[in-house]
Parts: C-alpha cells; structure tokens; sequence
C-alpha cells in the first residue's frame, strides 16, 4: 500500500528555523528586526519582517535581512547566511528551498569585552 503524504509546516514555524540559522553564521550581529524597505516603502508604507518567508507550490523563498559586525566582509556573510539557511530547512523540513534573499541592513561594532 503506497501512502502520499504532504507535510505543511506553517511559515512562522520556518522564519523561527531561518533565524536559529541565520544566528549560527559568523559575523551576523543579528537580525534587522523592523526596519523600512525603501524600495517598497512608497507602494506598502510597510515595515519589513528580519526574515519573511514566501510559499508557492511547495518551493519556499526566504527575504532575511540582517545586521554584520563592522569587521567582517559582507558579501561572506551573506552568502554564508544563504546556505546555511537553506542547508538546515532542506533539511529539517525536505521542502525545496528555491532562494534565500540576504540583504544586510545595518552594521554594528563589535561590543567590547
């Protein structure tokens, strides 16, 4: 007897996954919690969530936008973001994740000892 079974994770259930990965990346300060999105700022007037996620026929797209440490390179950073997220929710989840969009929105010093 062959069984098809589709599993439904709810999408705040895999923001939380996003940001627990997001945070394991060295150089991440953090996640860029409410901050505006310029670019959609004058059509929405909204404020961004540090980790949204987008799901359509079963591929999941992840927006993060995050804080970096003054030290660390950008570009690393996120591209380092972008596959650990999508290493841990593939899986932890087995959906496809189809893109992670990384945007850094701030950098912070490194807080002193």
């Amino acid at each position: 007897m062959e069984r098809n079974s589709n599993l439904a994770i709810n999408a705040g259930v895999l923001e939380q996954m996003a940001k627990i990965a997001v945070k394991e990346v060295e150089g991440v300060a953090g996640l860029a919690e409410n901050g505006v999105d310029l670019k959609n700022a004058l059509n929405r007037g909204k404020l961004f969530k540090a980790v949204h996620v987008t799901e359509k026929n079963g591929a999941v797209a992840l927006d993060i936008h995050i804080k970096i440490y003054d030290t660390a390179n950008a570009k690393e950073v996120a591209e380092k973001v972008q596959e650990n997220v999508k290493e841990k929710l593939q899986s932890m989840t087995g959906n496809a994740i189809t893109r992670v969009n990384v945007t850094v929105a701030d950098v912070e010093s490194i807080p002193e000892k």
